[in-house]
């Protein structure tokens, strides 16, 4: 009901703004309607319904894809039907769709190698053995509270936050079966973890990502956030752990032995990564070349572990690392970024920039964007900013990827990690269970934020 509402009072918001707003000079692809087109506000409806349904994917079990995917394609539609009524050529559409393209093929294709080596990795069990791990060491509930935690610090800026929750989630209710207050205590920490050790590294969030390929920041620029990102985790993680039972579990007997040539897995794994950042740094080429070299690489590694299998012995299908890779993401990031490109083209998105960044200055525009990236994923927030364009310096783009990067630890639906986590914790780790937190998190979202001005300023 809120959401509607909040969609609503937008939408108003939007309808009622002066004539002149819309009548400024068009820049670089964007070239806006001179009145408020009923059109173009129903573009904008299209997509504000559509991300409704993403939002709501846990309750009624619809791929997050589909929505945005069909809501890109009636935008566009739209403005195709308008575009000769305001001059616009099909060449100029064309040019504005195929800058989006751009920017999402080169996306996509670095996506799909890192998934399809995460993928590698989980069928080669290595995931599973480090979970085995940590299950086997008889550590009380308050160390695996700060190992699991720390690990999800750490891992997630190589992998994504996604598997690295799911990995560090499965050690957490393994261990904390007869304890629900500790599992869900620590599944939030898992979350605040994950999402804070992904700011700091180019590979650990999409929206890092992000800005990294669009050019903004560079690749060891990224490391600055390192200790911004730290206190935003240590701040509420701190809290949290004097509300963890200091008892220890009962140790379980768990052994799970990686697959043969997992290890050469995880050092190609480190390779490509390696490529990557050379092919952009020492080259010039985008680093997306690099890693699907990377790719080539893992193919020719299960090549050689089939001829070389023994009887017996459990074999290395490269083909169901593909079928791991996560198809449903992929396309959400296709429907988000054609979407937000086609209100880019109307205007909407200028309109937004001058409001935010011109009126309220970049710092307060960063901030205000992380929280709103706790109710609304933080990959068409960072998408809009980058389509904004806005006139930032350095620092702020730092902190717009931070913010960006922890703002959705405030709720347990602002990121993938909290809702991955929510599907698997049989009901013991909820939105509500998190909620409660949240003005910890926010304690230590302030926290990273003075970090930064402190430590970058």
């Amino acid at each position: 009901m809120r959401i509607g509402l909040f969609c609503l009072a937008f939408i108003g918001f939007i309808v009622c703004l002066p004539l002149e707003v819309f009548a400024s000079e068009p820049r670089d692809l964007i070239i806006r309607p001179a009145t408020k087109d009923p059109r173009a506000i129903f573009c904008l409806i299209i997509f504000l319904l559509s991300y409704i349904l993403v939002m709501t994917e846990e309750q009624t079990r619809l791929r997050k894809s589909k929505p945005v995917m069909l809501g890109a394609g009636i935008i566009w539609a739209v403005i195709g039907y308008a575009a000769p009524e305001y001059n616009v050529t099909h060449e100029q559409l064309k040019h504005a769709i195929f800058h989006d393209l751009d920017e999402y093929g080169s996306l996509m294709l670095f996506l799909f190698a890192a998934m399809t080596y995460i993928g590698a990795l989980e069928s080669g069990n290595v995931f599973a053995a480090l979970r085995s791990w940590l299950v086997g060491k008889g550590l009380s509930y308050r160390q695996l509270f700060w190992v699991t935690g720390v690990i999800a610090f750490f891992l997630s800026a190589i992998a994504d936050n996604l598997t690295t929750s799911l990995v560090m989630g499965a050690v957490v209710l393994a261990v904390g079966a007869n304890k629900p207050q500790f599992v869900a205590v620590s599944m939030v920490n898992v979350v605040c973890a994950a999402n804070a050790g992904g700011a700091f590294s180019p590979f650990g969030d999409i929206t890092t990502l992000m800005v990294w390929q669009s050019g903004r920041v560079e690749f060891f620029e990224f490391f600055s956030l390192f200790i911004p990102s730290v206190v935003t985790y240590l701040v509420p993680a701190v809290v949290m752990s004097f509300f963890v039972p200091a008892d220890t579990p009962q140790k379980l007997e768990e052994h799970v032995r990686m697959v043969r040539g997992a290890k050469r897995a995880i050092f190609l794994g480190l390779l490509t990564i390696a490529m990557a950042v050379s092919y952009e740094q020492f080259f010039g080429i985008p680093p997306f070349m690099g890693m699907m070299t990377g790719l080539s690489l893992l193919m020719f590694l299960a090549y050689f572990l089939r001829r070389t299998r023994q009887e017996g012995e459990p074999s290395y299908d490269f083909f169901n690392a593909v079928k791991l890779v996560e198809w449903d993401t992929l396309l959400f990031f296709f429907g988000v970024m054609f979407s937000v490109g086609g209100l880019a083209f109307i205007g909407y998105l200028e309109l937004a920039s001058s409001i935010m960044y011109g009126n309220w200055g970049p710092s307060a525009a960063n901030v205000v964007l992380g929280v709103v990236s706790a109710v609304i994923d933080n990959i068409p927030v960072m998408f809009s900013v980058l389509s904004m364009q806005p006139e930032m310096n350095h620092f702020q783009w730092l902190l717009v990827t931070l913010t960006c990067g922890v703002g959705g630890s405030l709720l347990s639906i602002g990121s993938a990690a909290g809702v991955a986590l929510m599907g698997t914790s049989r009901g013991q780790y909820t939105f509500l269970s998190h909620i409660k937190w949240t003005p910890i998190i926010a304690l230590g979202y302030a926290a990273g934020i003075g970090a930064h001005f402190l430590v970058n300023g």
